[in-house]
């Protein structure tokens, strides 16, 4: 039944648009962890942004506004190409505005843009490491898991190979390809500790540009899902008990940083981070920290949500600088606390605004 589905969505969709484009609008709605989107008829081709109108959606529906004043605006900030549709197809990532013409409270982006343009002289790189897990159609069980049980124990999963340790690589091959295909900064991926959880690398960015591109991804993601049949989960902690959770570590470094000498430059924004590590906990997942509360125990590669440390080559610290950093006394360290869930907009400007004193 899905292969003659397909089919039949392959032959309508090799029909000829003429001169039109289709332009997918791309949002993130009230819960500030779902992606929400519409297509709009264009005249084509679009290479700039400045080409496309401002639109607007149902801000009810989305948990962003009232029924009795319910549009939403939607002004286009970066563009993609459509690998579903192919052909001059775009994805538009979009920001949230008022009826007033205002940022939405629900939009981080023009907050993060702002903090950005602040800091350009530093040329501020990210890299971020995606992990998510893929589930059942039910949203229930993991992919690959028994029904009502468990696989076998954390050990022989991580960067596997073969049908008795690695689930879903298909919709991980199909992902990759697609995000090499739109544009987006896709850097790797590699199968997780936990069974039917994955990871995924966007980067290295510079500035805005990091949460575009991995916003974009998870889309993406979700979208080849859709072909698949399968879900995709971004909660930090999809399984109590001996499994691992599902972080967003963020790979940061300032151009002093990566030049001779950085490492002193690092060290000073890593101890400038340890000081506000409270509001830091707060900006890393859309709940303030009570997601990351269940995936930073101090177990399972992590560090306790309590403490802030760091440290060279330690999978169990806050942060951590990698052992080649070390040995070459620059580049860049890893902020391991954002969980998976986690907002990249307010991420890379709450760590901007701490290791750079803008606040």
């Amino acid at each position: 039944k899905q292969w003659y589905q397909r089919r039949v969505r392959v032959n309508f969709m090799d029909l000829d648009q003429g001169d039109k484009i289709q332009a997918y609008y791309i949002w993130i709605d009230g819960s500030g962890q779902n992606l929400r989107g519409k297509t709009k008829t264009m005249d084509g081709p679009i290479t700039s942004v400045d080409q496309l109108p401002v639109w607007n959606f149902d801000g009810s529906s989305t948990e962003q506004s009232a029924g009795e004043n319910s549009d939403v605006y939607l002004k286009p900030v970066a563009i993609f190409r459509d690998p579903f549709r192919r052909g001059n197809n775009i994805l538009v990532m979009c920001e949230c505005y008022t009826f007033d013409d205002q940022p939405h409270p629900t939009n981080r982006r023009n907050e993060c843009l702002a903090v950005m343009e602040k800091v350009a002289a530093e040329h501020p790189w990210f890299g971020i490491e995606q992990e998510y897990t893929l589930y059942e159609p039910d949203a229930i069980t993991p992919l690959g898991w028994p029904k009502h049980g468990f696989p076998g124990p954390q050990g022989p999963y991580y960067c596997a190979v073969g049908a008795q340790n690695v689930y879903g690589r298909k919709v991980v091959e199909a992902h990759y390809r697609a995000c090499m295909y739109a544009g987006i900064k896709i850097a790797g991926s590699n199968a997780e500790v936990m069974p039917s959880q994955w990871e995924y690398q966007v980067g290295p960015c510079e500035g805005i540009e990091m949460g575009d591109h991995l916003w974009v991804s998870r889309w993406i993601l979700c979208r080849i899902a859709e072909e698949f049949n399968v879900v995709v989960s971004f909660d930090p902690k999809p399984k109590a008990g001996e499994w691992n959770g599902a972080g967003c570590h963020t790979n940061v470094s300032t151009l002093k940083m990566r030049q001779d000498g950085g490492m002193e430059h690092m060290i000073s924004a890593i101890e400038k981070l340890g000081t506000k590590h409270k509001e830091h906990i707060e900006a890393y997942d859309p709940k303030k920290g009570a997601d990351n509360s269940r995936r930073l125990t101090g177990r399972h590669e992590t560090a306790s949500i309590d403490e802030f440390s760091y440290g060279v080559a330690h999978r169990g610290a806050s942060v951590r600088i990698p052992r080649q950093v070390d040995k070459d006394g620059k580049g860049y360290f890893e902020d391991r606390r954002p969980a998976s869930n986690c907002d990249p907009y307010t991420v890379t400007s709450r760590i901007i605004r701490t290791i750079c004193s803008l606040d």
